[in-house]
């Protein structure tokens, strides 16, 4: 089968996002100017750099409420940071509880049950019992094709690991099971890990 995306794909649902798996979730938390927290997840994520550390996360779509965009991307143009906190299996109904469409002024953290925290070096909250929580800087905001898609780039410039993630000085992603994006309505967590040597190491 071939197919080009502007003439259709002619099956039941669109496989794009199935191919495109696993894709880890960023836990997106931001705080507006006027002091409202925010929390939803998004699976267009990804690390993009590691001197210094930088990811992105894309949103797509938009909310009446917030004209062009989603709430997370509204908070990050008014106050330039934002935190990404891992999702671990164990979390699987607490984040699919934040991804709800709802109005700007309902707090995730509140309405989904999720343990909240305070950033260190950003005015952001996190997720308190996040495996790890990423504080990031914006760097740069890129509008990108179609009407509300939006590529939001950062700066990580604080950490946060659960102590109980780290074995032996390795940050053990097996003891949290990682949860991963397919497409449709599916989800995986890894619990199984392997190794390989790169040539020349």
């Amino acid at each position: 089968m071939f197919y080009r995306p502007e003439e259709g794909h002619g099956l039941p649902h669109n496989p794009f996002k199935a191919i495109i798996t696993p894709r880890p979730i960023a836990w997106v938390s931001t705080r507006g100017a006027d002091g409202s927290d925010n929390l939803a997840p998004y699976s267009f994520f990804n690390g993009v750099a590691d001197a210094p550390p930088q990811v992105m996360f894309a949103s797509t779509g938009r909310k009446e409420d917030r004209h062009d965009t989603k709430d997370s991307v509204a908070n990050i143009r008014e106050t330039g940071v934002f935190c990404i906190s891992v999702v671990e299996y164990a979390a699987r109904e607490v984040m699919n509880a934040s991804s709800g469409p709802w109005p700007r002024e309902t707090d995730e953290f509140a309405h989904a049950g999720a343990a909240r925290a305070e950033c260190e070096g950003i005015d952001c909250p996190r997720v308190a019992d996040a495996p790890a929580s990423l504080e990031c800087r914006l760097t740069r905001l890129i509008r990108l094709e179609g009407k509300a898609n939006f590529l939001v780039l950062g700066e990580v410039v604080g950490i946060h690991l659960r102590d109980d993630c780290l074995k032996e000085g390795i940050f053990d992603v097996t003891t949290y099971q990682p949860l991963t994006r397919l497409g449709y309505r599916d989800y995986s967590r890894i619990t199984d890990l392997f190794s390989l040597k790169r040539p020349g190491e």
